[in-house]
């Protein structure tokens, strides 16, 4: 749960709680509140759903190395990034036929 650099004591400060507390979220062995969750999820850069294991985008933004290329692709001009979005969708489309 914790953002890579972020350590569980910098979460905990940063909520007003303990760094045990914050382990206690990532072993499921406690429940936070919704507060805290949406506390969270704004400090950590994800969505309440990816905190409560209800979406899948969590594992491309746990990759560094995607993130990484998703946030250069983000700050190109618009125009460079339509190209490299309809070069990735060939791609994608081609390794998917390939699968069949």
């Amino acid at each position: 749960m914790v953002k890579e650099g972020l350590s569980q004591q910098e979460l905990a400060k940063t909520l007003k709680t303990s760094h045990s507390v914050i382990g206690r979220y990532e072993r499921d062995e406690m429940s936070p509140s919704i507060d805290a969750v949406k506390k969270m999820a704004a400090i950590l850069d994800t969505t309440v759903g990816h905190l409560l294991g209800e979406s899948n985008e969590g594992k491309t933004l746990k990759d560094t190395t995607m993130l990484k290329r998703l946030n250069d692709i983000s700050a190109l001009p618009d125009k460079d990034r339509e190209h490299i979005f309809y070069t990735i969708d060939g791609l994608i489309k081609s390794a998917k036929l390939q699968a069949l």
